[in-house]
């Protein structure tokens, strides 16, 4: 007699578990806190265990104790379902399926030859990955290598270009299916968490936020453009506040065409909505920025003039008050001298992209003397060039009004 269970997921992660076991090599989730990846994982494994008996090992870089390993996570992700709990034995330091299926905890930087050793692994579940060093992938990888055996691997981002990073996000592993999983992405986030997650968001800085909850990098740099100049947070525009303020940055193939409503009101430049798409076809753009963008239907949405003929279509399709910013030698550099002046920047928090383009945005830096650059870099920046495009008539009064005193 066969049983139907439903096992529920959070959204982004039905792809990561839709196909068969070996179908893939790898299945993987990296983000900030809160977002269920390593719960919803160690329920998968369970529900894996329950289907067929296997070999499943659990790893990280560091297990001084089985409190320190993923067994906790399995222990609460079985506990959920009472059919889980119906089909395992867990102990204090154990897991076992019923069926046969065992799980194996270790960890690595002590054990890597006990790991080697580990015989017929069908699944291996890299948990905190971003602590895992090169030479313990070296090691691990080809041990796992039973018929149809696969790697699942869980990190929280650290350093761009980590060995997990470099593995699985600036290159493509093959037979993968990776997700980015922050709090947003999880359908029962709960309160006492979302509380923390407000608190964090007053007490820390932006950088710091950013990488406990949202998944991205941690970088605290000097060479960062709006390092202390900006922060997340919930606001409503008032009715005493200038503005809106709406640029639009066009992009297609690689980079995101990006959208941008702005306020400023008491010295401070509020980041309301955003809309963003890479692959965004023009005939498809007037409708989808002003379905998360309606002011854009109704007031001036100034874009870059480089794109003069996309400028028209969009005046006759949908955006008829859009307009082209003026561009001048030194204009990136006066936008952002502009914004900087503010006393802060509030970027909403529905408003993510924008958040990690404010993380990102950096000056060089010389591979050699370390030292900071006066040039920015040409990259995480399609948002805020959409924020000075809207900025735009400001900027250009500022600036001529420095030509003026120096004449």
């Amino acid at each position: 007699m066969t049983t139907k269970v439903k096992v529920r997921l959070p959204p982004k992660l039905l792809k990561v578990f839709s196909k068969p076991r070996g179908e893939l090599r790898y299945r993987c989730a990296y983000g900030g806190r809160g977002s269920a990846k390593s719960f919803s994982f160690a329920k998968m494994a369970a529900v894996w265990g329950i289907v067929e008996p296997l070999r499943i090992l659990c790893v990280r870089e560091f297990q001084g104790s089985i409190k320190e390993s993923f067994h906790a996570e399995l222990k609460n992700a079985i506990a959920s379902e009472p059919w889980l709990e119906a089909a395992y034995e867990v102990g204090v330091d154990y897991i076992r399926g019923k069926n046969g299926t065992d799980f194996l905890f270790k960890g690595l930087r002590h054990n890597t030859s006990s790991v080697k050793s580990t015989a017929q692994v069908d699944l291996c579940i890299i948990e905190e990955a971003e602590d895992v060093p090169e030479h313990a992938w070296i090691e691990l990888l080809p041990t796992i290598r039973a018929p149809k055996s696969e790697v699942w691997v869980i990190w929280n981002p650290k350093r761009k270009g980590s060995p997990v990073d470099a593995r699985f996000r600036q290159s493509q592993a093959e037979r993968a299916c990776i997700v980015e999983m922050n709090y947003s992405d999880n359908p029962w986030f709960p309160d006492v968490l979302n509380e923390q997650r407000l608190g964090d968001r007053d007490r820390m800085s932006p950088e710091e936020y950013a990488h406990v909850w949202e998944g991205a990098y941690l970088e605290h740099s000097d060479a960062q453009v709006f390092k202390g100049k900006w922060r997340t947070g919930e606001f409503e525009p008032q009715s005493d506040w200038d503005g809106p303020y709406n640029g639009l940055d066009f992009g297609f193939s690689q980079d995101p065409t990006a959208a941008v409503e702005c306020f400023i009101h008491d010295r401070k430049l509020y980041v309301s909505r955003c809309a963003g798409k890479v692959g965004l076809e023009l005939d498809d753009t007037a409708t989808f920025i002003c379905a998360k963008i309606p002011s854009a239907k109704k007031t001036v949405i100034r874009a870059d003039s480089a794109r003069p003929e996309s400028i028209s279509y969009l005046r006759r399709n949908g955006l008829p008050f859009i307009a082209a910013v003026k561009k001048w030698k030194g204009s990136v550099e006066d936008g952002i001298s502009f914004m900087k002046s503010f006393d802060e920047i509030v970027v909403h928090e529905r408003c993510r992209p924008v958040a990690q383009e404010f993380t990102d945005y950096s000056y060089k830096v010389d591979r050699l003397t370390k030292d900071i650059l006066p040039a920015i870099v040409d990259a995480n920046n399609h948002y805020i060039d959409a924020i000075r495009y809207a900025l735009d008539k400001a900027i250009q009064m500022r600036y001529s009004k420095s030509l003026r005193d120096m004449l």
